[in-house]
């Protein structure tokens, strides 16, 4: 495989409809924060969903090629679109982006900063 992106771009188009650039700029992530790590539980589930059985679609079918690759990787993205319709659940281009990792470790080290190393919830 010679472009892994145009590979994994295929896979949000066919699970989120848009590219992995139209995808941040819907839910207004930053170019240098990965989709990932904005990603909600059901979010990351999706897309773990779509990974483990497109790697098992290649590997069980013996894709080779480039282009048959990226159109599997496409064709899986939409089967775990359609089946996140069909149960009612939300499209992950509309799932809002969480707060990110960086932003919640900063947030994190705060609290731990003011609370002190003697203090305790206990009563």
């Amino acid at each position: 495989m010679q472009n892994y992106g145009l590979f994994h771009d295929a896979g949000y188009r066919g699970l989120y409809g848009l590219g992995l650039k139209d995808i941040k700029m819907r839910k207004a992530i930053a170019d240098k924060d990965g989709l990932f790590d904005r990603a909600s539980r059901a979010e990351l589930a999706a897309n773990e969903f779509r990974i483990t059985q497109a790697e098992e679609k290649l590997r069980r079918e013996r894709v080779t090629g480039e282009r048959p690759a990226t159109d599997a990787h496409f064709t899986v993205g939409q089967e775990v679109r359609t089946a996140i319709r069909r149960i009612g659940g939300t499209m992950p281009e509309d799932l809002p982006a969480e707060e990110s990792i960086d932003q919640l470790e900063h947030k994190n080290k705060r609290v731990e900063t003011l609370k002190g190393p003697n203090d305790t919830n206990e009563p």
